[in-house]
């Protein structure tokens, strides 16, 4: 008999963001998948095909074969294979209506606040002579990402256990979707252990002060445009470096504003960075800011990188709205600004830079072990076995 069906069932993770690709759904999936291989749960990866080829990952099996459409990954669900289902995305949550096994969904806000991926989108380009204009009919793919949000409250309701990243995203949830009330569990996030390994660097902050902002550069909601004007009123007053990490459609726009405030030389865009690199960035940096707003279609569910940053000994500020209130303890591992508006920032930043509030590097990390990937997993697997 196979040891498998004895020990624990084999789980099917539907997660169309998966590494190589960077963001922090990528991340979640990932730090989940190795906690559940740790904890001897066999698990197979269903995932979207990766342009620069997949990962590898010890004991996990990893299949590119998601095409982001319902009528074409219906029969990815057929897998006899598979005991339980755990789609890492709303849009999946379909999947509760094409199987009898559980299916649990992990949500993240965004993901069923207006969706991102067309899932109901037909893809009339499979049948006959029309796959010649196949690039021509995904143009009309956007066009079903209503219907896609608007079927998703259908679909959330029939699955067997919805899994939040925070109490915030359960509670829009519920706002949004009512029938969902008695299926969630908030189990909350973690972060890689690899930004754990390092030393901390002493208290004692830079000479200048390092501050830091990993996002990507692609909604104007994470507000690096704020914080740079806010930065913009403080350089005749303070000596500091700005290290803005990540990547996106807005970061020209935001070198130019840069430019224009007087900030070309104090502020650096590295664009993304490897593991390593940015866990080194981090450990030089004194302050990380991310200061995001909240709109009606898009807002942190959680913020994994407040916890990298903290694994780091680097305090974070952040608006303490959605879900970013419950990745920070303020006073001990960052502090907020109760709404992210331009002249806010500059008042928390000022307090900052002029020593009128002071953090704990080691006090930062150890607040960041409060969390960890075999928590979230403790607390979702008893939906499996539903």
């Amino acid at each position: 008999m196979d040891i498998w069906s004895v020990t624990q069932p084999h789980i099917g993770i539907v997660s169309p963001e998966f590494p190589p690709d960077i963001g922090g759904i990528e991340n979640y999936a990932l730090g989940y998948v190795l906690a559940l291989a740790k904890l001897d749960y066999r698990v197979t990866v269903f995932t979207r095909k990766h342009d620069q080829g997949e990962i590898s990952l010890p004991d996990i099996e990893i299949r590119p074969v998601l095409k982001l459409r319902r009528a074409l990954d219906r029969g990815v669900i057929k897998n006899p294979a598979i005991d339980v289902w755990h789609c890492m995305n709303a849009a999946y949550a379909w999947v509760a209506e094409e199987t009898h096994r559980p299916v649990v969904v992990s949500v993240h806000g965004n993901d069923f606040l207006h969706a991102y991926i067309p899932m109901t989108a037909p893809a009339i380009y499979q049948f006959g002579p029309l796959w010649r204009w196949e690039t021509q009919l995904r143009k009309l793919d956007h066009l079903w990402l209503s219907n896609s949000t608007t079927k998703i409250k259908q679909w959330l309701p029939k699955t067997t256990g919805i899994v939040t990243n925070s109490h915030y995203t359960e509670k829009v949830l519920l706002e949004k979707i009512p029938a969902c009330r008695g299926k969630t569990l908030t189990a909350l996030v973690a972060f890689d252990p690899f930004f754990l390994e390092l030393p901390l660097h002493p208290d004692e902050r830079h000479d200048p002060v390092q501050l830091i902002s990993i996002t990507r550069l692609s909604e104007p909601r994470k507000n690096i445009h704020r914080v740079l004007k806010a930065l913009s009123t403080l350089k005749n007053k303070y000596d500091f470096r700005y290290t803005i990490v990540g990547d996106g459609a807005y970061r020209s726009d935001l070198e130019a504003l840069a430019s224009q405030l007087g900030l070309a030389e104090r502020v650096q865009f590295t664009g993304k960075l490897s593991g390593p690199e940015l866990r080194e960035t981090l450990l030089q940096s004194d302050l990380f800011i991310l200061t995001s707003s909240i709109l009606p279609t898009s807002h942190e569910g959680f913020g994994l990188v407040y916890l990298e940053a903290a694994a780091c000994g680097v305090p974070s500020l952040a608006a303490r709205i959605a879900g970013a209130a419950e990745a920070i303890e303020d006073g001990i591992s960052g502090y907020f600004v109760d709404e992210p508006e331009t002249d806010n920032i500059a008042a928390a930043l000022d307090r900052f830079l002029g020593r009128d509030i002071r953090f704990s590097r080691s006090r930062c990390r150890e607040f960041s072990r409060r969390f960890s990937w075999e928590q979230v997993v403790d607390k979702a697997v008893p939906f499996y076995n539903v």
